[in-house]
């Protein structure tokens, strides 16, 4: 099925949240998805929200964000400092972050985390984003890791190339901090990429994947 959200054309440029448990995780997820939306819509208000980005990896979601998308895009960081690999253990500062939030500001659409993701960082997160955002639109992206926690998603987004490549050259760019890991290669990405592509019929043979647990329609 191919469809678009009629939610995003709304007279005034769409407001998405991009909420992340470490730097690195909005592009790796859902970093060819909000191109798309950039191209679709130039004026876009993102809100770039990340929980565990301390120091040098503050630096490097800034310098993500500026490769992948155009200037016309209105980006708003949010970088936070929890402990990474801690979120479990620090559940009610994260949730009162959270709920804070929520109270302030209400986007049109929502990326976070998949709600069975093995990370506990990653798990929380998704929780608490379907905890203060009951009545959204939110799609919950993968990352590919050791844990081995890829299932059947059900939102496709097709890329072309031009766009496969900008999200992968600025990941290889801008996250030096991660290069060590046996994982964090263009391969890795690049391959995630075109299976789903292969599972949705994508014209250019690479596409991002999400999980959409609730969408209502015709209301």
């Amino acid at each position: 099925m191919i469809a678009s959200f009629p939610e995003l054309h709304l007279g005034r440029p769409p407001r998405v949240l991009l909420l992340g448990a470490h730097s690195d995780d909005i592009e790796i997820g859902c970093g060819g998805a909000v191109q798309v939306l950039a191209a679709r819509f130039p004026a876009i208000e993102l809100r770039w929200t990340v929980l565990s980005a301390a120091g040098e990896r503050a630096a490097e979601t800034r310098r993500a964000a500026e490769l992948l998308l155009p200037k016309s895009a209105s980006i708003q960081f949010d970088l936070r400092t929890f402990r990474e690999s801690y979120f479990p253990y620090l559940g009610a500062d994260i949730k009162d972050f959270m709920q804070s939030m929520s109270s302030q500001y209400s986007p049109d659409l929502i990326f976070t985390h998949f709600a069975d993701d093995k990370h506990q960082d990653h798990r929380i997160v998704s929780e608490l984003t379907r905890n203060a955002y009951r009545d959204h639109l939110i799609l919950e992206y993968e990352v590919v890791k050791y844990d081995g926690d890829l299932e059947s998603p059900n939102i496709f987004v097709p890329l072309d190339q031009a766009q496969l490549r900008r999200k992968v050259s600025s990941l290889m760019e801008a996250f030096g901090s991660q290069k060590s890991k046996h994982w964090f290669t263009e391969d890795t990405f690049t391959s995630l990429m075109r299976l789903r592509g292969v599972e949705c019929r994508s014209p250019t043979g690479y596409a991002e994947a999400f999980h959409c647990r609730k969408l209502r329609l015709f209301a």
